[in-house]
């Protein structure tokens, strides 16, 4: 697996992993549930439970591509390290298209962000 293909698949699980505290921890803060569409407390407050759980998703994918990686340097297991790598980053850009389709303009740019980097791993890997 190409250096190119690995550091997009970094930056991807560091923006999941950035995700997961947004949904999981930082949620009630004004600033951060308006990034989600939500448009006061209470709303944000319905939805907390919600979120926080989806949050662990996020943080579950980075973890996958995160372990992808260390398997690249530490054990060589290419095999396994790549599928884990793939398969999460493909899953990441999956998500995205899904939030596009299911929430419009609304967070397009969230799920732009959410997919640029695994996206841009699947096509390097692709095509390097």
């Amino acid at each position: 697996m190409n250096s190119i293909t690995l550091l997009f698949a970094l930056l991807a699980a560091l923006v999941h992993v950035l995700i997961f505290l947004m949904e999981s921890f930082w949620f009630m803060r004004p600033n951060v549930y308006s990034r989600f569409g939500v448009e006061n407390a209470d709303d944000a407050a319905t939805n907390r439970l919600f979120v926080f759980n989806q949050g662990f998703y996020n943080l579950f994918l980075a973890i996958t591509a995160l372990v992808g990686i260390c398997l690249i340097y530490l054990d060589g297991n290419f095999v396994v390290a790549q599928t884990l790598i793939l398969s999460s980053c493909l899953s990441m850009s999956c998500a995205a298209v899904v939030l596009v389709f299911s929430a419009g303009k609304q967070l397009f740019r969230a799920a732009f962000i959410q997919a640029i980097f695994p996206t841009l791993a699947c096509v390097s890997w692709l095509i390097l």
